[in-house]
């Protein structure tokens, strides 16, 4: 997922600005009926697009979305896949699965749930038409196309049985394909979605254990009010009476709602309070290895960088950042120096691939390096620079890393800020950028396949520099088309070794989830995302 936190957060890059949405409710809308002292309050930021579950795929809608929407399976706080709305998904072959629902499974409208509702929305989300960027989660089905305005509107490999089962004909076998589908791309929509998705997703009427608590519950750009959602009855039954995220313009502002007692549960903590919130909220505060992945990414359509001449300067930036100092140092122990590209938390994770000695500080080999570098084509006066956003806590950091590589290297190097968030990613999308850029991944799904395939398959759709590597796309695809798991990660785990040699992004540290909780509240508990179970937290 693209982590989208601006001015108050993550060190990844992400997707598009925000887009301010008109107001359009349903006079359907149910009214509340949940007590304000049961209301959770936590932070959160204005989607990007309307709720629309395909086309959610930054942090601050995927939290939202997977509030007021239930799928086949949901993930517990270490990311073990538990069934919500699917009795079983079985397969013989890895390759032919057969998908059946709970029965008496409802959508907050009173509608039915039925395989025809997950048919219909996957079969909508994989239409390069409507997806916006995400049809790719559904390149594994038979049928699917991937070609630029390639219109398919049903896909070959979507049966639907009865009201109860439908079949899935992955266009190969896939061992752990059920691990994906608790990720808000293969959750349901009701038949009255495709009325008027714009107005839907406005207004969505969700089967999850939460629901828009009215006709005015988003307010734009403020907040988002959920209450329970009474249809519901999954395995993350809530036990409060609803959930209130907060859309803050800064984190300074919600770490001081959350200190005053005005906001129960904060997910992140500004880079100013390192140092002390751990022991100001004593067993209050989380610090926790979380499921995000931090990187910078160097062009390789800028001079210097190409070739063999760019994987000798790329390896040499990388042992010239002193990640041991920077986490320690600046960050107090939040951040956690990378071995790999995807994280500790995830199933499959190894610190020892062959290569990884790239992602060490190491002066005198990032020195010997650049020299060569230097013999095929002089760097010169040319500054090395790392863009980011002013508008988020991210100049401290990137100062750090700049310095390192000026001190080791001998060359310029500095951050180069834009005002907001919007631009930086405009001159990456338009091919403009003039150095590197802070790049990053939060996963949607607890997989090594999730953090490569989207930002390092050739033709991905997050991967915005274009970096192509058959020998890497082979050994991705004999991962995910392994009968079973342990074949595939050690697949995967080889083409991590590639990109430990080419290094299309840089791999920095990885973000721990910094939390903290306000003494009106207990049961906190924050998943291997760094999202916190909502449904669990107690009003005290």
């Amino acid at each position: 997922m693209k982590i989208r936190r601006i001015g108050i957060g993550a060190l990844a890059l992400a997707a598009a600005s925000t887009l301010v949405l008109a107001g359009c409710s349903s006079s359907e809308s149910p009214a509340s009926t949940s007590s304000s002292s049961s209301i959770i309050t936590t932070n959160g930021s204005e989607p990007q697009n309307p709720l629309i579950p395909t086309n959610t795929t930054e942090t601050g809608g995927g939290k939202i979305a997977t509030s007021i929407f239930a799928g086949l399976v949901s993930y517990d706080a270490d990311g073990a896949i538990e069934n919500d709305v699917a009795q079983s998904i079985e397969s013989d072959d890895k390759q032919l699965w057969t998908v059946t629902l709970k029965d008496d499974q409802k959508f907050s409208d009173g509608s039915a749930v039925t395989a025809k509702s997950f048919v219909d929305a996957w079969n909508w989300g994989a239409n390069p038409k409507n997806a916006q960027g995400a049809a790719y989660f559904f390149d594994n089905i038979e049928g699917f196309s991937a070609e630029e305005g390639a219109d398919v509107p049903e896909l070959s490999g979507l049966k639907v049985v009865d009201d109860k089962t439908f079949t899935v004909q992955l266009s190969a076998p896939e061992a752990d394909w059920t691990q994906r589908l608790g990720y808000t791309a293969y959750m349901p929509l009701p038949e009255s979605a495709y009325d008027d998705m714009d107005a839907f997703g406005e207004n969505p009427i969700g089967n999850g254990p939460y629901m828009i608590d009215g006709a005015d519950g988003w307010q734009h750009d403020v907040q988002i009010a959920l209450v329970t959602n009474p249809e519901y009855n999954g395995v993350r039954k809530p036990v409060n009476g609803g959930l209130t995220i907060k859309f803050y313009t800064t984190l300074d502002a919600a770490y001081a709602d959350v200190q005053g007692g005005n906001l129960d549960v904060l997910d992140q903590i500004p880079d100013t309070a390192f140092e002390t919130y751990e022991s100001e909220f004593g067993d209050r505060a989380v610090n926790q290895p979380a499921a995000i992945f931090q990187s910078i990414t160097i062009p390789q359509y800028l001079p210097h960088w190409t070739g063999e001449e760019g994987a000798l300067r790329r390896a040499a930036i990388s042992q010239a950042i002193n990640r041991d100092e920077i986490t320690k140092v600046l960050f107090q122990g939040t951040r956690t120096p990378a071995t790999d590209f995807t994280s500790p938390v995830i199933k499959g994770y190894s610190d020892s691939l062959k290569g990884a000695d790239v992602l060490k500080f190491n002066p005198d080999e990032a020195k010997k390096l650049w020299a060569q570098a230097d013999a095929i084509a002089p760097y010169g006066d040319t500054v090395f620079d790392i863009a980011y956003n002013s508008d988020g806590p991210h100049q401290a950091w990137v100062d750090a890393a700049t310095q390192s590589i000026a001190n080791t290297l001998g060359i310029k190097a500095q951050g180069k800020p834009y005002a907001t968030f919007a631009e930086a990613l405009a001159d990456r999308d338009a091919d403009k950028l003039t150095g590197a850029t802070r790049s990053g991944w939060q996963a949607d799904y607890p997989s090594l396949y999730n953090f490569l395939a989207p930002n390092y398959q050739t033709g991905a759709g997050s991967n915005y520099e274009g970096y192509s590597s058959p020998e890497f796309d082979k050994l991705l695809e004999e991962g995910s088309t392994a009968t079973d798991v342990d074949s595939a990660t050690a697949k995967f785990q080889e083409a991590q070794e590639v990109l430990l040699k080419d290094l299309p992004a840089i791999p920095l540290w990885y973000q721990n989830v910094n939390g903290v909780s306000s003494e009106s509240v207990s049961n906190v508990v924050f998943g291997w995302d760094s999202v916190p179970l909502y449904f669990q937290i107690t009003k005290n």
